[in-house]
């Protein structure tokens, strides 16, 4: 069963007032109208980098940074995905996707799957380590840092973006790699 969530747009205003000290001058109050002000703001927040698959027999990827564990009982997860994405509609027919978050020697797969102008269906995964998951066919990649397969359990409006929540099927985790981040528009590794 698939919920949907409607909240009161962002544009009513929280009851009572905040008596709150001012904005530190080192980090002023950025436009939350402009886009490019927004993305420096948020891309402030460093990130684990995954990869989203779904599809059996029209696989398809994408580099998503957007996303995070929601409950541990049941176990949950959430990636949000543009509207736009050729995945977005893979995900909702399939009603199942998997995530494989990266590893720090893994920047080149990111960068793959994020290139919009990769080949599509099966060829976008030629090349790359990858096998169909045991619980819904989508690719979970391989030499990763953590993978799960997931049943689609919730679609909430995100704006631009749908907020896809997942039951998590089936998981697995590598030992001793150390995780690829984006953090500031750009891929980081853990200093040694």
């Amino acid at each position: 069963m698939i919920h949907m969530s409607i909240v009161p747009p962002a544009s009513v205003p929280l009851p009572g007032s905040l008596d709150l000290p001012p904005l530190p001058a080192e980090a002023p109050e950025a436009d939350v109208h402009d886009r490019r002000a927004m993305r420096g703001v948020l891309g402030r927040f460093a990130t684990g980098v995954t990869v989203l698959t779904a599809g059996r027999d029209t696989p398809r990827g994408m580099t998503a940074n957007s996303f995070t564990s929601v409950s541990l009982e049941p176990a949950q997860v959430l990636v949000c995905v543009v509207k736009s994405a050729a995945i977005h509609r893979i995900v909702l027919a399939e009603q199942a996707f998997a995530v494989s978050v990266l590893s720090r020697d893994q920047e080149w797969v990111a960068r793959h799957f994020a290139d919009h102008s990769r080949p599509r269906g099966a060829a976008e995964f030629a090349g790359i380590d990858h096998e169909p998951g045991r619980h819904t066919g989508a690719p979970v990649l391989g030499h990763v840092q953590a993978w799960l397969e997931c049943r689609l359990s919730a679609v909430h409006d995100g704006g631009d973006h749908t907020i896809f929540v997942g039951s998590v099927l089936g998981a697995g985790r590598a030992s001793g790699e150390d995780p690829l981040l984006f953090l500031g528009g750009a891929f980081r590794r853990l200093a040694a």
